[in-house]
């Protein structure tokens, strides 16, 4: 049981002794502890359960009494709101449009039908669907060149 027994009447206790002490480090510390703006008193004060809890929530109540109500807010929120559903009703059907025109076929008029159906050149291919480009046939031409 290695030391373990029912009727201790106190816990361990351990007699540490510190083999160097720094007094420029405590002195570094202290002056660090000055510019955070800790005050030397409240070092000396022993810790009370839960009061930096208690120092951040007052710190907390005082900021929220300084900024006042919190009515300015759900105003700034709801404005917020109708500007959005404002800017959505007015602009959605535009946009529904531009893409309805991207996704629909356009409209094949005469005019455009003769533009594609004359090429330009022997060479242009350009009114040959893939469909019809693919189905043609390939013409095999000899290599006459001859060094």
């Amino acid at each position: 049981m290695l030391g373990f027994s029912p009727f201790k009447k106190h816990a361990n206790r351990f007699n540490y002794i510190p083999r160097y002490y720094d007094p420029e480090k405590d002195a570094r510390e202290q002056r660090r502890a000055e510019l955070r703006g800790e005050r030397a008193e409240d070092s000396d004060r022993e810790y009370r359960p839960g009061q930096y809890i208690r120092t951040q929530r007052e710190a907390r109540d005082a900021r929220r009494e300084q900024r006042g109500n919190g009515m300015a807010g759900v105003w700034k929120l709801a404005l917020g709101v109708l500007v959005v559903m404002l800017m959505f009703s007015f602009l959605f059907p535009r946009l529904m449009e531009v893409f309805y025109r991207a996704t629909s076929t356009p409209v094949e008029s005469g005019v455009v039908e003769q533009q594609r159906a004359t090429p330009r050149d022997e060479f242009d291919q350009s009114h040959i669907s893939d469909v019809e480009w693919q189905e043609q046939k390939i013409e095999i031409v000899p290599n006459d060149y001859q060094e």
